[in-house]
């Protein structure tokens, strides 16, 4: 009961309970467009239009997190969020109409459309939220936006199915631009009631802060960041759990279904302790120890010899989930909001592009051998964790401790 009083304290407070019901809604939204788009993509013109979709999504990640610091910049307040928004709504509105009439060009350039406002949307608003309340609550706050994701992984795509079996796909779309609105509404309605000195420290300015700056004055942290996208990398290889349950237990939709649920009632136990009890020290060392543990659970799976390890396994594997969500962002979150921003929106470029380039072959290779595939994904996380783990260790060891004043120097320039 204790982990979630940590939660509930925070909801009462009104700043956070608007922004956090409006991320909710907005990231289940998401979830219904995900669903909406990968099904007219499929319909409409296959699984390579599918493929095209996800990258075109991705593409502005990376571009923007490599060349847009200025422009990522620009947005660095809740007024300019809300204009993000408010274009969203648009773009997914109007994305069923582009289909019609431009087929896939059209809804390529749209999905990149929504990806840019992504890439200036997401590393702005994780910088803003630990502003919200006081240092000693910022892991609790992070743990309380972890948890929208992990809800919305479980309710959007059931949510999505009932929907499409019930009225056209387009309604999807719609559905997700209303919550959009709703998203620009609060936001709006934050800036508004925001202090004069909050306004302030979120407006919009242009630094010089890089975050090749950063990463040499805090190489833990790059460790880090590093060790995110390798486990993104290998952790494709969980789109081949279909075909392991096929080839060794026969199994079919079902039994991949219930591995998904029990990975999702996983993640939300996990959650509630990753948000509110104290991590130890040495985020970085601690977060790539994680993910050691993570690409160990991934590995097993090459072994499980009946549906009953399996599920063992994917609660297991759920539970560690937001341990590193919440341990990363709550590093970052120590960091000035310029170096902050900053560090968000590389950690984005690096995790969108191992994600895009492991979808394009790490999937189909393991589905050949999936106990093989498992294996070698599984540990060579563990293997590129522990050598991050290491380095994190040594380069935020007392003698070479990371010095947070200089980052805020930086971002002063």
């Amino acid at each position: 009961m204790g982990v979630i009083l940590g939660y509930l304290r925070l909801l009462r407070r009104r700043r956070v309970l608007v922004l956090w019901g409006a991320q909710a809604l907005s990231v289940f939204g998401d979830r219904l467009y995900a669903m909406a788009v990968m099904w007219i993509a499929w319909e409409k013109s296959g699984a390579a239009a599918m493929g095209l979709v996800a990258v075109a999504e991705s593409v502005p990640y990376i571009v923007l997190g490599t060349l847009g610091r200025r422009l990522v910049d620009r947005f660095a307040s809740l007024r300019a969020l809300a204009g993000l928004d408010a274009a969203r709504v648009l773009l997914v509105g109007l994305l069923p109409w582009v289909w019609h009439v431009s087929g896939t060009p059209g809804m390529l350039a749209f999905a990149a459309a929504l990806g840019a406002a992504g890439a200036l949307f997401d590393p702005n608003l994780g910088a803003l939220v630990p502003d919200l309340v006081q240092r000693d609550e910022v892991q609790a706050v992070n743990g309380l936006m972890d948890l929208t994701g992990r809800v919305a992984r479980i309710a959007g795509p059931g949510a999505a199915g009932a929907l499409l079996a019930l009225m056209p796909t387009s309604v999807l779309f719609w559905l997700d631009a209303v919550t959009f609105a709703v998203s620009a509404l609060a936001l709006t309605a934050l800036a508004r009631t925001a202090h004069p000195a909050a306004r302030d420290r979120a407006a919009p300015k242009v630094v010089k802060l890089s975050a090749r700056q950063l990463l040499r004055t805090h190489p833990a942290t790059g460790a880090a960041i590093g060790v995110h996208g390798a486990g993104i990398f290998a952790q494709a290889v969980a789109l081949a759990m279909p075909a392991l349950l096929a080839d060794r237990l026969g199994a079919g939709a079902g039994a991949y279904g219930l591995v998904l649920a029990t990975t999702g009632a996983g993640a939300l136990a996990g959650n509630l302790v990753a948000g509110n009890r104290r991590l130890p020290a040495r985020l970085p060392v601690v977060y790539c120890l994680a993910w050691a543990l993570s690409g160990l659970l991934l590995a097993l799976n090459g072994a499980a010899q009946s549906l009953a390890v399996l599920l063992m396994i994917a609660a297991a594997s759920g539970a560690v989930a937001p341990f590193l969500g919440v341990t990363l962002a709550t590093h970052l979150s120590a960091f000035p909001p310029a170096g902050r921003r900053r560090l968000m929106s590389l950690d984005l470029t690096v995790i969108r592009t191992a994600g895009t380039v492991s979808m394009l072959a790490v999937p189909a290779l393991a589905a050949g051998s999936p106990g093989v595939g498992f294996w070698v994904g599984g540990l060579a996380t563990v293997a590129v964790s522990l050598s991050g783990a290491t380095l994190a260790w040594w380069w935020s060891r007392p003698a070479a401790a990371d010095v947070l004043p200089e980052a805020a120097e930086l971002s002063r320039d």
